[in-house]
């Protein structure tokens, strides 16, 4: 099959009238980057908790968090987000139901809540592993200098397991990104479906995916730099040297 390139159906009117392809591609990158962020840092807030949870010496705790981790840990996302967007409303009372269908942005806030569900699951597993790096000891000191259990977490086991897992994070971060082009399923114009719109207009298939491609691997990359400086800055001085030693 002959095919023809015509990158300038990148700087022609979208459907709308409004924006060329190209704006159009720009546009679905913002939503996307905008998206990725919310939810990520959802992500952080339920990971955390849920993996302060995990490794509580608290029994019911433990089973809760649980549950929620194999729950949104095991279910594909895609399934996930059918049911956040088109189940969750019909099971609510119709007042409320109603208002979260006619939500302005509704495609936006359920891709939000959807990703930092998933993926908060994930960031608990990854919070529970930097937890359970620690010593006893540090956790016994925390109690001993008269601090609750909560306290103990949040001033001295917390602030040393973030440190330890950031490289982690930063994989997870790079995956709630990528997973936001899920969301074009239910009609959030990303950067993946605003491609879908270029060829669709334009038939101009490989030329709008090329585009979405290079975004792609541009934000990752700015993405991976700044973790990476992040990284740098929160290591606990001699922790990465003496683990290579022992891996070694």
């Amino acid at each position: 099959m002959d095919y023809t390139w015509n990158w300038s159906a990148l700087w022609s009117l979208s459907l709308d009238g409004r924006l060329t392809y190209f704006e159009t591609l720009l546009l679905g990158l913002a939503w996307t980057l905008a998206t990725a962020l919310s939810a990520f840092v959802l992500a952080l807030l339920v990971g955390s908790l849920l993996g302060v949870m995990r490794s509580a010496p608290v029994a019911w705790m433990n089973r809760v968090g649980a549950c929620f981790v194999e729950l949104f840990r095991n279910v594909p996302l895609l399934v996930q987000m059918f049911l956040w967007y088109f189940v969750l409303p019909e099971l609510l009372p119709d007042a409320a139901g109603d208002w979260l269908k006619q939500l302005p942005d509704a495609q936006f806030y359920t891709a939000v809540l959807c990703l930092g569900c998933y993926h908060g699951a994930r960031v608990a597993e990854v919070v529970r592993s930097g937890l359970g790096s620690l010593s006893r000891g540090q956790g016994m000191a925390g109690q001993a200098l008269g601090l609750t259990l909560p306290q103990t977490y949040r001033y001295v086991l917390l602030p040393m397991a973030y440190r330890i897992v950031v490289p982690t994070l930063t994989s997870e971060f790079l995956s709630t990104t990528k997973n936001t082009s899920v969301a074009l399923a239910i009609g959030l114009v990303e950067l993946t479906a605003s491609a879908r719109a270029m060829q669709e207009g334009t038939f101009q298939v490989f030329e709008a995916f090329a585009v979405a491609t290079v975004l792609y691997l541009a934000l990752n990359l700015v993405i991976v730099f700044l973790m990476r400086v992040l990284e740098r800055k929160a290591q606990v001085p001699g922790y990465v040297s003496g683990h290579e030693k022992g891996g070694r």
